[in-house]
Formats: structure tokens, C-alpha cells, sequence
């Protein structure tokens, strides 16, 4: 039954209708200081996905391109992005608050109108459903959008001077320098942007180098980006990570790491930077995220949740809950109301109406996943889902994995895809120590009803997480809530506010409070003659 289903997925890519069609993109130009430049060097090739069949077996479809530029030209981009900067005296980091928020408005208005081409991307390049790649598009819009309120928010009330101790002074926000900007293949759009924009709206200079899965998407946004931004704010940089990033911070130039991934690969980065002491770093990396399912919590909610929590994106999210603790009186009754809630989950290649399972963008990734399933039955736990586990080409159906113990690898390794191990606990001891002994520190959902038990799990769990979310699946939204984690799950915080502080140092212009100071201060403000110094207040 499921195998049928499975090759029925693999000829989705076979016949697809007008609107969904993928004409091949092969990428031969690149963002630097301004221009589009060509390449006429080597290109990777980008395999969707998605698959059609050939002589009876699935094939990824080919759908495009894209440059493998050299260490030479990822220093050529680092070179522009430090000249835009020029140690702070460039035409962007001395520009005025409202400038920079005109520019970025502009981009966001070019954006908008390549809608389309970026949601048909996001569908192939990594096998998002239409509905979700649509909403990470809307949603990406609306971040800038609440950007830019939350820096004229911000700038309001930088606009006053202040007077403490004799001194007068005025406190603004003022940039880094140069940013490597690195986004995650799961939100290649949006999470990406979380980062990339309110570096570039602080006043910093950005070299972008998009994931390894979800690159072709960017080329619509090439000419807004030029158009949009003083020649090197923003350089796009295309190519294998592993060869060309490390050149980048063994350069020494790069004053901001932005980067959304493992921490493996993080910390790698950080290590080839000559001066560490100067790096600052903005992180969103691992996480294991658990769910208690207390004795007492409403089930069909506690079910609702947790497979939206686990297998949207097929898990493929950082938020995404990991791991189910479940109270063993009632494990019984969960598993099966669990189980057949998997079995209602459709799916589909991405612009099937209703799918939530779609074929998996890594290479290999179905291997990885059986290695999971496997090595958990090897060590006695069983597959209770009825097709739990198989797969056919890029194609996973997802499997429930019950009793999962501390033998196990997917007790302790992050999955990031459709695997869902599930724990039974007696003693509320277990998930707690599970969560202090952990790696990982991004959130943990609750769900149960009685608030005496609810407390005294929400005070120690936030000391060891950054959320802790009641009777609902873990999320990153809304925006304007910190996004952050502890250990080795995030450094730096990710509200709309809060990048904003991320991407910036406080610094101020004082002086004695004298009558000589007083009339060069005025005599800068009435004229306009400085942006830093300034009492402009913007609407």
C-alpha cells in the first residue's frame, strides 16, 4: 500500500500543470559592489527534489544551476564589502537612519513583485508545500516591514539628548563593519532574512552566502538588491561553503558572523578567524526540542500539536518538536490516537492541494532516516506506525519510533526529519534530566492541565531552555518575541527588536555641559550637519 504510494509521489515531477512548471535556471551571474557580474567558471547542479521516473526508478529533476565561484572571487566580494564599510566612513554606515530605512522600503517593494518566481523556487528547490512556501514569503515581507517600524521606534527614542553628572550626550546605535551573512536550506528565504536585513538596515555591509539547497531562489532578487542599495552593501556570494567561507574568515575582515546551521559547522568558521577577540557572532544552531505529555493532558490536543510539531516540513525545522516524553499511563492511548493521526497526514509533491509530506531536499536523507529507524529496532524499540519507515527515492513516510531509551540515537542526536521517537516516562525526573543534561537549549512544550505541576516545571525549565511553550507545539513566531537559545543551540537573539541591537553597539557623542559645547552641539543640530548627532524625529 505505501510502496504504491511512494512511487505515486516519484512520477509527481512526471506531469505537473502549467502553473507548477520549472523552466531550468542556469545561474551565470553573481552581486558584487553593486554589479551583476558574469561567470564563465564551474557550476553545481541543482537536482529538486522532486522525481520523475526512468526506466522504473525515481530521478531527482534537474532544474537548474549555479556558480562555483572561486577563494579568489569570495575575496573579491569580502574586498567590496569592506570597502562599502571603509572603516566605518562609507556611504552607508554614515548615512542617516531614514536613508537607510528608504532603501531597505525600496527593496521590499522590488521584492514584492517577484513574488511568484521565489514561491515556484522555494516548491522545487527544497520541496516545500505551496501553502508553507507562500507563507515564508508573506511572512519574510512582513518581517521587513516590522524591521523598519521597530529601528524608527527605536531611533525615537534615540532622538533626544540627555544630561547626567555635568555631561550632555546623545546615545544611538552605530555598526559593526562587515557582515557574513549565512542562512539555513529549511527557511532559505525568511530565516535567512532574519539576519541579512537588520545587519544591512544598522548600517553594516553584508556578503551573503546562501545554503547549499534553496540558491536559485535568490536570482530574482539580484537587480533589487543592486537597485536598491549603494554599490557593496550587499554581495552575494555563490559556491560550496566548505571551499571558499573559511577563506573568508581566515581574511580577518569580517566583523559580524550571522549564521543559521550546526554548530559543527559554526564552530569550524569561528576558529578561522585570526581575531577572535574582535568577531562578534549571531548564532541559531542545534536543537532537540521535547515534549511532555503530562498524565493528565487533553489528549486530542496533545496529539494535535505534537504532529504539527514534529512533521511540518517533515521535521525539518530547528523548532521542530524532537522528541516525545509521554506519561506511561497513558502512552497507550497516545501512541494509537498519534499514530492515527500520521496515517491521516497527506502526501504529495509540494503543489498537491493539503499535502503536509513532501520528498526531502538532502541527498540521501531517506538513507539517514532508515539508519535512525534501524538503529533504534536494533536496540528494541519497534516501528508502530503502519508504513512507518519506508521509502522510495527522496520520499520518507514518516515513522513513530516506540519505546525509545537512552541506548538509542535518536534519543540523543538530532533527526531533523520525519522520525518521531517516542519516550514513557513514570517519574517526571526523566524529562527533566533529559533537558538539563542536554547539548541543546531552544525550547520545550508542556502539556498537561494541572497548574501546580505546571509550575514547578516552568521554573527550573527556563533556566535550561529559552521558551517554554503550554499545550502547543514549539515555534519561532511571533517575530516580535525573542527567538533565541542556551548551550549550543543560539547566541544571540532574533526578535525584530533585537536583531536590530544584534547587528549594533550602542555609541555616543559627549561633552561637558558648557556654554562652548552648547553652541557647537546647537550649531550642528540646527543645520543638519551631522546624522549621528541629530534630533530629526521620524514619523
Amino acid at each position: 500500500k505505501h510502496i504504491k504510494l511512494l512511487e505515486q509521489i516519484a512520477r509527481g515531477g512526471d506531469a505537473v500543470a502549467e502553473q507548477h512548471a520549472l523552466n531550468p535556471l542556469h545561474l551565470k551571474e553573481f552581486l558584487c559592489n553593486g554589479e551583476i557580474r558574469q561567470w564563465a567558471g564551474p557550476s553545481q547542479e541543482v537536482l529538486s527534489p522532486v522525481c520523475r521516473m526512468v526506466n522504473g526508478k525515481p530521478e531527482r529533476i534537474s532544474i537548474g544551476s549555479f556558480p562555483l565561484l572561486s577563494k579568489e572571487e569570495a575575496l573579491l566580494l569580502l574586498d567590496a564589502a569592506t570597502t562599502a564599510y571603509d572603516r566605518g566612513r562609507g556611504e552607508w554606515p554614515t548615512a542617516s537612519v531614514e536613508k537607510r530605512i528608504a532603501c531597505v522600503a525600496d527593496f521590499v517593494r522590488k521584492m514584492k513583485m517577484v513574488r511568484d518566481q521565489v514561491v515556484k523556487s522555494l516548491m522545487w528547490e527544497i520541496g516545500k508545500s505551496l501553502t508553507d512556501s507562500e507563507k515564508e514569503f508573506d511572512r519574510t515581507i512582513q518581517y521587513i516591514e516590522d524591521t523598519i517600524e521597530a529601528l524608527k521606534d527605536l531611533d525615537r527614542v534615540s532622538s533626544r539628548l540627555v544630561i547626567e553628572e555635568g555631561i550632555l550626550g546623545q546615545i544611538r546605535r552605530s555598526p559593526f563593519g562587515v557582515v557574513l551573512c549565512m542562512g539555513p536550506f529549511n527557511y532559505p528565504l525568511n530565516e535567512t532574512f532574519t539576519t541579512l536585513i537588520p545587519a544591512i538596515i544598522m548600517g553594516n555591509t553584508v556578503v551573503l552566502k546562501p545554503a547549499k539547497h534553496g540558491v536559485l531562489l535568490l536570482h530574482p532578487l539580484l537587480a533589487a538588491f543592486r537597485d536598491a542599495f549603494p554599490p557593496g552593501v550587499v554581495n552575494v556570494l555563490y559556491g560550496k561553503g566548505r571551499e571558499i567561507a573559511g577563506s573568508l574568515m581566515a581574511a580577518g575582515k569580517v566583523d559580524v558572523f550571522a549564521f543559521i546551521g550546526s554548530y559543527g559547522v559554526a564552530n569550524a568558521m569561528i576558529k578561522g578567524h585570526p581575531r577572535p577577540n574582535r568577531l562578534r557572532t549571531v548564532l541559531g544552531l542545534n536543537a532537540k526540542n521535547p515534549a511532555i505529555v503530562l498524565e493528565d493532558a487533553d489528549l486530542d490536543n496533545a496529539v494535535s500539536e505534537i504532529v504539527l510539531g514534529s512533521l511540518s516540513f517533515n521535521g525539518q525545522r530547528c523548532t521542530a518538536l524532537k522528541i516525545i516524553f509521554v506519561h506511561s499511563s497513558i502512552a497507550e492511548r497516545f501512541n494509537e490516537l498519534f499514530c492515527k493521526a500520521v496515517s491521516g497526514l497527506r502526501c504529495g509533491v509540494p503543489w498537491d492541494k493539503g499535502v503536509r509530506i513532501t520528498p526531502l531536499p538532502e541527498i540521501d536523507k531517506s538513507q539517514s532516516m532508515q539508519e535512525f529507524v534501524q538503529d533504534a529496532q536494533t536496540h528494541g524499540a519497534k516501528v508502530i506506525n503502519e508504513g512507518g519507515g519506508e521509502f522510495f527515492g527522496t520520499f520518507f513516510y514518516p515513522a513513530v519510533i516506540y519505546p525509545v531509551t537512552s541506548t538509542m540515537r535518536l534519543y540523543h542526536e538530532e533527526q531533523f526529519g520525519p522520525v518521531v521517537p517516542i519516550v514513557p516516562f513514570d517519574s517526571i525526573d526523566l524529562p527533566v534530566s533529559y533537558i538539563e543534561e542536554s547539548n541543546f537549549g531552544q525550547q520545550v512544550s508542556i502539556f498537561g492541565q494541572n497548574p501546580d505541576v505546571i509550575a514547578s516545571l516552568i521554573d527550573p525549565l527556563v533556566n535550561q531552555v529559552s521558551r517554554v511553550t503550554l499545550n502547543s507545539q514549539c515555534q519561532r513566531g511571533p517575530d516580535t518575541f525573542p527567538f533565541t537559545g542556551r548551550k549550543d543551540s543560539a547566541e544571540g537573539t532574533l526578535s525584530v527588536s533585537d536583531a536590530l541591537r544584534a547587528f549594533s553597539i550602542r555609541a555616543l557623542v559627549a561633552a561637558k555641559n558648557d556654554a562652548t559645547n552648547k553652541e557647537i552641539i546647537t550649531a550642528i543640530l540646527r543645520q543638519r550637519k551631522s546624522n549621528f548627532l541629530s534630533t530629526d524625529y521620524i514619523l
